[in-house]
């Protein structure tokens, strides 16, 4: 299977929702195996249009030829859907987009963390450190909510626990996925595979199709 050879992925799905262990898969519940319809080409090119950007080839092809949202890694694809005129990705976390910055650039390649909290062992006193604590507090709030940190960022799923899953969409990481964890202080970095190389939407998806069939088939056996 190549990059963009999309062919099986949904007979495989519904394969895996007909095995006995496919509910014990984790996130199941949340998307059941379904996967929505695709986009046609024109709702497609009405979407881009919104977002003054063309998304990267490997989600876009994945939009027109698979689904656009439902079974996918951890608790499914956010599903893309127009309502009242307007484009927009629906689920717990999918918000976090930034519609209006998208066409902006994401301009880390290596991973990155806006909050970083106090170190002990940076300050001189105990009362120095928990004054600094107290001021980290008060601005991190302010800054879980700051939209400028992940400009150009598409959020595609969560993991629970505000742990989220992007595709770069415009910027030097273009096409990558990458994770965002700022509630628990470990900020962004990109996905990587086995030989430490970055991986784009369709390894991210590939991947975990695979190592689903995998373990649904051991529990069957």
């Amino acid at each position: 299977m190549t990059r963009h050879d999309w062919s099986g992925v949904r007979e495989r799905l519904s394969r895996l929702a007909k095995k006995r262990g496919a509910r014990r898969v984790f996130g199941a519940d949340g998307h059941r195996w379904v996967l929505e319809a695709p986009l046609s080409a024109e709702e497609l090119a009405d979407l881009e249009g919104q977002l003054r950007v063309e998304l990267p080839e490997e989600y876009r092809s994945f939009l027109l030829r698979v689904g656009r949202g439902g079974a996918g890694p951890s608790y499914g694809l956010f599903p893309v859907r127009h309502v009242d005129g307007r484009w927009h990705w629906e689920g717990d976390g999918a918000d976090r987009t930034s519609l209006d910055m998208l066409d902006q650039p994401f301009p880390h390649v290596e991973a990155f963390n806006p909050a970083n909290p106090p170190d002990k062992a940076d300050f001189d006193s105990v009362e120095e450190f928990e004054t600094a604590r107290q001021e980290y507090w008060e601005w991190y709030e302010t800054t879980l909510d700051d939209y400028r940190h992940s400009i150009g960022l598409l959020y595609l799923c969560h993991l629970g626990c505000a742990h989220q899953e992007v595709l770069v969409v415009t910027g030097p990481a273009r096409g990558q996925m990458w994770a965002e964890s700022l509630t628990s202080d470990e900020g962004f970095w990109p996905l990587r595979d086995d030989e430490g190389e970055p991986i784009g939407f369709a390894r991210w998806y590939l991947r975990w199709l695979e190592e689903t069939e995998a373990k649904v088939l051991r529990r069957t056996r």
